[in-house]
């Protein structure tokens, strides 16, 4: 009889302090590729119906559920079978990665043992290389073919957004130098400096990640005029856009006025319509009257 009690016990606790696994990728993975985790019990007869998982936000500094959603054609979906709980995310994204778990609303499991080990899930990107030039806002970017007069100084800055600092490199086509570094410097151009300058992004752990951007320099001649150049374009366009803006504000300002001052003069007097009727002698209104005065008061 002992015996069967023991084992009871044992059983008892061995379903409460059930094992829930989660598993998924343990490397790195590239992004847009598809991630699968997994939620299951090891060793235990606790099903899956009260397991739903949660992703650590780093924004919100706490552990939220994932739900099923579809954001831009990236749907997130959950499956549950009959042992496993199954997360599907169709297309990797940065802000899809962080710590993952496994967490049980069962009564009878509790904190520890109610969730699993957290799975920490990290997604490798790169973006497209970025140009800007130094002593301009690094939000105009810089055009395909960069005009510049003989004697000018060009430094250009390649940078892109990456899950890891990449390593950035200059090169010029047909020639065999390379420039370690994020910045190209040419030093008072002249016409041995044209040509096509590439920026190479090169990712430091995922090869495969690796991005260039090519820009080509034309050089002017010294006398030439202001407004060739691509800052002399730069400033026209910026100009007019201005102007543009200027002409729009005052037409409104105008045509707000008009319509202001047409509504204050075509309002006319009050009709007050008891002015309009005569006033006898004998009588406020303007009633018939057998006796008296009937010629109005002026």
């Amino acid at each position: 009889m002992n015996a069967l009690v023991l084992v009871a016990v044992v059983a008892l606790i061995h379903g409460s302090y059930a094992t829930l696994l989660i598993k998924g990728p343990t490397e790195p993975v590239l992004e847009g590729e598809m991630i699968t985790l997994e939620c299951l019990y090891q060793d235990s007869e606790l099903n899956v119906s009260q397991v739903h998982f949660e992703i650590f936000s780093k924004y919100m500094q706490g552990w939220h559920p994932v739900w099923e959603r579809s954001w831009c054609l990236r749907p997130m979906q959950i499956v549950k079978t009959a042992d496993s709980l199954f997360l599907y995310i169709s297309s990797a994204r940065s802000f899809l990665e962080g710590p993952y778990r496994c967490v049980s609303d069962a009564e009878n499991v509790t904190a520890p043992d109610n969730s699993s080990q957290l799975l920490a899930i990290k997604v490798h990107y790169m973006g497209e290389p970025l140009l800007s030039r130094e002593g301009y806002s690094s939000y105009l970017s810089v055009p395909q073919e960069l005009k510049v007069r003989a004697g000018d100084d060009v430094v250009l800055k390649c940078s892109a957004s990456s899950s890891e600092e990449p390593s950035y490199f200059w090169k010029k086509n047909g020639d065999d130098w390379i420039l370690p570094s994020s910045k190209l410097t040419l030093k008072k151009v002249s016409a041995m400096d044209e040509g096509q300058y590439t920026c190479m992004a090169e990712h430091p752990t995922m090869e495969s990640l690796s991005k260039r951007r090519t820009i080509s320099i034309t050089v002017l001649p010294e006398d030439a005029p202001w407004y060739e150049t691509s800052n002399g374009r730069l400033i026209l366009m910026t100009s007019a856009a201005a102007v543009s803006l200027l002409v729009f504000i005052l037409s409104m300002s105008v045509f707000l006025c008009r319509r202001a001052k047409r509504t204050r003069t075509s309002k006319g007097p009050i009709d007050d319509r008891s002015q309009k009727k005569p006033i006898y002698k004998s009588s406020v209104e303007s009633l018939p009257s057998t006796c008296g005065d009937k010629q109005p008061l002026v």
